[in-house]
């Protein structure tokens, strides 16, 4: 169950407990029917957590049918056969942030597309603020805790429509 926090309207915030994989692509897909043509993503969670899985979801929700897979040796996995182009970042094996300079990759953060960051920490000063924080953690019952928190106006959008009941309009900006 989606527990968005409309009684503090200032909150930007929003969870879902997700039972198994089938949820997580789910959550993904009814993600992508919120996102703008750009929009920048971080994704949070320790390794196994279901970062790529909800990307997955994520990419089939904009139309893509192909092979997703984790970019953790390639750093980045362009998909531009969607709705919208999104670009899947993992910075896990960056020793130094300097190698997001080091590897041309500030240019992916140029004009429109979804960018969805693994392990964004390891690449600041250099990765441009996020519009939205994703976080999942396996919890001991079964499952994983999704997260969502807003950083932007665009953010806070994608939340709210997010947030609202399947059928229901999100309510206006």
């Amino acid at each position: 169950m989606l527990h968005a926090h409309p009684e503090h309207d200032n909150d930007p915030s929003a969870g879902l407990h997700l039972p198994d994989e089938s949820a997580t692509l789910t959550a993904g897909e009814r993600l992508a029917g919120t996102l703008p043509a750009r929009l920048t993503l971080y994704l949070r969670g320790d390794l196994g957590a279901g970062k790529t899985t909800l990307t997955r979801g994520l990419l089939r929700g904009l139309g893509f049918t192909g092979k997703v897979k984790s970019p953790t040796y390639t750093l980045v996995e362009p998909y531009k056969d969607s709705r919208i182009a999104v670009y899947h970042f993992d910075f896990y094996r960056f020793t130094d942030a300097e190698e997001f300079l080091e590897a041309g990759l500030e240019e992916y953060f140029e004009g429109d597309g979804i960018r969805l960051v693994e392990w964004p920490d390891r690449a600041q000063p250099y990765l441009p603020a996020a519009d939205l924080e994703i976080s999942l953690h396996v919890v001991a019952s079964g499952g994983r805790q999704l997260a969502l928190r807003a950083l932007s106006t665009e953010g806070q959008r994608c939340l709210e429509k997010f947030a609202a009941p399947t059928g229901t309009p999100p309510r206006a900006p």
